[in-house]
């Protein structure tokens, strides 16, 4: 079997690391790397750390405007595979590239295979929304992480081929929690900070970095939280942050993009998480670490029905009180699978 797999964020390298592993013990693996994220620091060491081959092809897109980008995206995917001619493209998550690898892959009939497919926040103001319902109605299997994402792919008329296999995410942070305990953490010393005693903050979705109301929220909320905050920053986030005017206090530690084992090692030593990233929800989760969500919709419910995860949009009030008060309850049932997601999902290729 050849599959060609398409990546270009560092969620999407997380993911690929997971599944690449199992899936070139026994098959042949075209790795299409688009260039999204085309930043060493986001990307680079993503490949490094996480121990996955490097991609036989990089596109090297690069930013631009969603149309410009998914469209030389859409472009060089072709090309590759009219070239490769596989038995399958598999694409993870709701990233452009994810739409431009289906959208390829769709007008040359070769099946589609979606990892964290039936994922849904209801807001279609959002980009990654509208990427992943499209990526959703015309793939061939759809890998769904819940109960819940299949219900919502039911809920548009998807009912064929939708299997629950978990999350290919818990495969990863498993195997590298273990070699996080082994060799310990080089940001906390370099930041001085003591375990369980700052919090742990990511910002970079547009929702929250465009808009100035949300972003002068934001700030003001951080600026009025008396602990040590590590803020590991998103290139484009540094950008707007610094062009907006606004100063962050000197409590509020930035540092540029972690390793994915830097960053599981602060996530897990974190006394609390404050995030508007998807993927960070799930790992607090996994790592028993309160989470506080500066958005106003999930696609990881789950997370909040347990008690694990807190929406406070971008409420100055609420994002301190939530940061002073929340406390998770004593239980913790597992979710979204038991760390052997990648095998499922190869084995239904």
């Amino acid at each position: 079997m050849k599959v060609v797999t398409i990546v270009g964020a560092r969620p999407q390298f997380v993911k690929a690391a997971a599944v690449s592993k199992v899936l070139r013990a026994k098959h042949q693996e075209v790795l299409v790397h688009t260039g999204q994220h085309y930043d060493y620091k986001m990307s680079g060491i993503f490949f490094e750390g996480l121990e996955i081959p490097d991609a036989e092809v990089n596109l090297e897109v690069g930013s631009g405007s969603h149309g410009a980008q998914t469209g030389a995206m859409l472009d060089g995917i072709e090309k590759v595979l009219v070239r490769e001619k596989p038995d399958w493209v598999l694409v993870y998550g709701d990233t452009n590239s994810t739409l431009a690898g289906a959208l390829a892959a769709s007008k040359l009939h070769i099946p589609i295979a979606h990892v964290e497919a039936g994922l849904r926040s209801f807001n279609r103001q959002m980009p990654e929304e509208i990427n992943r319902v499209l990526t959703d109605h015309i793939s061939s299997r759809l890998f769904c992480p819940s109960d819940v994402a299949v219900k919502n792919l039911a809920a548009e008329g998807v009912r064929e081929n939708v299997h629950i296999v978990g999350d290919v995410m818990l495969d990863v942070l498993l195997w590298a929690k273990a070699k996080v305990q082994q060799n310990g953490s080089r940001v906390l010393q370099e930041q001085k900070l003591n375990p369980k005693n700052y919090l742990l903050l990511t910002l970079h979705r547009a929702e929250n970095t465009d808009d100035p109301r949300r972003l002068a929220a934001i700030v003001h909320a951080l600026n009025s939280i008396s602990e040590p905050i590590l803020f590991p920053v998103h290139p484009r986030a540094r950008k707007v942050i610094a062009a907006s005017g606004h100063t962050l206090k000197p409590h509020i530690q930035m540092v540029d993009p972690l390793s994915y084992f830097e960053m599981i090692a602060a996530s897990a030593n974190a006394r609390l998480i404050l995030t508007d990233s998807g993927g960070l929800q799930k790992e607090a989760y996994w790592l028993e670490v309160p989470c506080v969500t500066l958005r106003d919709q999930t696609e990881w419910v789950e997370t909040v029905d347990v008690g694990w995860n807190i929406l406070v949009g971008a409420s100055s009030e609420q994002i301190v009180a939530a940061a002073k008060s929340f406390r998770p309850p004593a239980n913790h049932p597992q979710i979204y699978g038991d760390g052997k997601t990648a095998a499922r999902c190869v084995d239904l290729l």
